[in-house]
C-alpha cells in the first residue's frame, strides 16, 4: 500500500477520511480505475467502497472511469461492471454513479468526461 499513501499524501481530498476541507462542497468526485490491470481491481474496489461510504459524499456525483482502454490487454467495461459487480453498488448507492471508459492517450471516452463535468457543475454547454 506504499502507492496508496503517498497518493493520499498529495490528494488528500481524494480520500475522503484524510480530506480537511469539505467534500460536501464538490459538485462531484472522479474515481479513476486502470482497466488494463487486472491485479488491482480488488483493491481498486476496496477504494470505490471507501469514497462511496463516506457520509461527506452521500449525495454527491461519482463519477468512476476505466482508463487505458487503448491497451490490448484491457478488460472491457462489461467485465470491469462484473468483477466490481457495479449493479450492487449502485443500487445501494446513496449518490448517483456513471462509469465511463476512456482513454487518456487517445483520448477516447474524454468527450463524455467534458459532458459530465459540466452537468455536475452546472454548465448547460
Amino acid at each position: 500500500m506504499p502507492q496508496t499513501r503517498a497518493l493520499e499524501d498529495k490528494n488528500p481530498d481524494f480520500f475522503p477520511e484524510r480530506a480537511s476541507s469539505s467534500p460536501s462542497d464538490a459538485p462531484g468526485r472522479s474515481f479513476v480505475v486502470d482497466a488494463a490491470n487486472p491485479t488491482q481491481v480488488s483493491s481498486s474496489c476496496v477504494q470505490l467502497l471507501s469514497v462511496l461510504s463516506a457520509e461527506q459524499l452521500a449525495s454527491v456525483p461519482v463519477l468512476v472511469l476505466f482508463n487505458k482502454i487503448d491497451l490490448p490487454c484491457y478488460m472491457s467495461l462489461a467485465e470491469m461492471k462484473s468483477l466490481f459487480r457495479m449493479q450492487d453498488i449502485v443500487s445501494c448507492a446513496t449518490q448517483p454513479i456513471t462509469m465511463l471508459e476512456t482513454s487518456a492517450r487517445d483520448g477516447t471516452g474524454l468527450a463524455d468526461v467534458l459532458q459530465w463535468l459540466r452537468a455536475a457543475f452546472g454548465d448547460p454547454r
